[in-house]
């Protein structure tokens, strides 16, 4: 086996990518990345019937929001039958494998009758020892001779040793009669000829390892490092479904949560370093091993997602939100932002990152530095202009006026009003809000007069005082 690790993620093109889906991918790629090895991405499209082009792009589009790149090229198992099905006639050729002439019918009334006498369902093939000379001129399957006694064990990195019983095993069907090439046999051929080194995967494929496995054996081929990673339940215990909210990647994405928030939290979904909740890509990466991950399925928790987000929007690069900002637009089908905007949102993020967990949220709180003149104040801020005695508004414009346009004269300037006019500067401070941002949730007053400039500020205070 390779000294370098190689990993994979390999879903089916049958529907988004799942948010199961997504964790897997990103325990892959940053098992891969934190050792300096590849991580390579295989389309798992041999149903032909449900696999479609537009769920391959929804997976394309998933991964690349939540920046899990791959190496090399996007493989597709469909287009490695050929190979799949040399391997199947290679065992065949070598003895390892036979082939099978019972009919789908015969298969059907064999398990019938051992239901029917309280026997194992387990398909036993008359022609696993039969004399080629009794072959009839007819379509057949491929199957791999199974061992038929003795244990296989799984050695596992997450789930510990797993002992299976070989009289368990049936003779499992590698080349189907109409010739084409089953799931379990691709699989391991595709692993095996990629150069996997680690496969991370979720626990239902637990049992399928030990049928694999003969696979390997039979082909002398190196065995993996097993790690099946348990799946997500939502808050209720239960198995993630539609009921419990959005499942999709992309959902998130249009509701607005940033990618690296999302990322922190579905890797500590299952896994964890210590007590360590919040972390970087790079601390991820340095950090990340199967060890650390535990049996238990995990709870979706949204509560803790949107705490994480709010930090890493909060620690974020200005120009990086702005980017990721513009990206939820696009995916949420929003009108996007101007030039302009886009500029005047990044010049003001110091003062609207904090405390926002969500990007609707963020830019709810830029509303004062996207929105144009004439401001339409909300029904709360409209309350707020009402409190404040008529004509101080006004009055206030010739202070500003003379103010040097820096916090501190800006603070100095509007406190001395407010005690010139006998009130306390939270009375101010609502109208003010009102009538620079329209809204009676904002940056403080400071901040949006610094972040709008002199000219503007002054503009939005007539146009109130008239």
């Amino acid at each position: 086996m390779s000294d370098q690790v190689v990993t994979r993620f390999a879903p089916s093109p049958t529907g988004f990518l799942h948010i199961g889906g997504a964790r897997t991918a990103l325990f892959n790629w940053l098992y891969a990345r934190g050792r300096g090895g590849k991580f390579l991405l295989r389309i798992e499209d041999t149903d032909r019937e449900r696999s479609t082009p537009e769920a391959t792009a929804a997976i394309l589009q998933g991964m690349a929001w939540l920046g899990l790149d791959h190496d090399g090229e996007v493989i597709s198992q469909f287009e490695g039958a050929a190979r799949h099905a040399e391997v199947a006639h290679l065992l065949l050729a070598e003895g390892k494998a036979y082939k099978c002439f019972s009919t789908q019918e015969e298969i059907a009334a064999f398990r019938e009758q051992a239901r029917a006498e309280g026997k194992s369902t387990l398909f036993r093939s008359p022609w696993r020892d039969a004399d080629p000379a009794t072959h009839p001129d007819a379509p057949y399957a491929i199957r791999i001779k199974a061992p038929q006694d003795g244990e296989t064990v799984i050695r596992d990195q997450v789930q510990g040793d797993v002992t299976i019983r070989n009289d368990q095993l049936d003779d499992m069907i590698l080349l189907r009669s109409d010739g084409t090439p089953v799931y379990m046999l691709a699989v391991v051929v595709d692993d095996h000829d990629m150069g996997v080194t680690h496969v991370i995967r979720g626990d239902d494929h637990l049992n399928n390892a030990a049928r694999q496995m003969m696979i390997y054996e039979a082909m002398g081929w190196d065995v993996p490092v097993w790690a099946h990673i348990p799946l997500i339940h939502g808050p209720d215990g239960k198995k993630l479904s539609k009921r419990h909210g959005a499942l999709g990647a992309q959902e998130y994405q249009a509701m607005g949560y940033p990618a690296s928030g999302m990322r922190n939290y579905l890797a500590r979904l299952g896994w964890s370093h210590g007590d360590d909740e919040f972390f970087t890509d790079e601390q991820a990466k340095e950090w990340f091993d199967l060890g650390g991950i535990g049996k238990s399925p995990a709870r979706f928790d949204l509560k803790k997602l949107e705490n994480l987000c709010g930090q890493h929007i909060a620690t974020s690069d200005d120009a990086a939100l702005r980017q990721g900002i513009e990206s939820y637009l696009a995916a949420a089908d929003l009108v996007p932002l101007t030039q302009t905007q886009s500029g005047d949102l990044e010049r003001a993020m110091y003062c609207l990152k904090d405390r926002a967990r969500t990007f609707p949220e963020l830019l709810e709180k830029a509303h004062f530095v996207l929105t144009i003149r004439p401001i339409d104040p909300d029904e709360k801020a409209a309350k707020a202009l009402t409190s404040v005695p008529d004509g101080i508004l006004e009055e206030l414009t010739p202070q500003l006026q003379n103010a040097s346009w820096t916090r501190s004269e800006l603070e100095e300037a509007l406190n001395s009003f407010a005690d010139a006019k006998g009130l306390k500067f939270g009375k101010l401070a609502g109208p003010l809000r009102a009538v620079l941002a329209g809204r009676a949730v904002t940056p403080s007053v400071f901040d949006m007069m610094l972040v709008l400039g002199r000219d503007e500020t002054l503009a939005r205070l007539s146009d109130a005082a008239n």
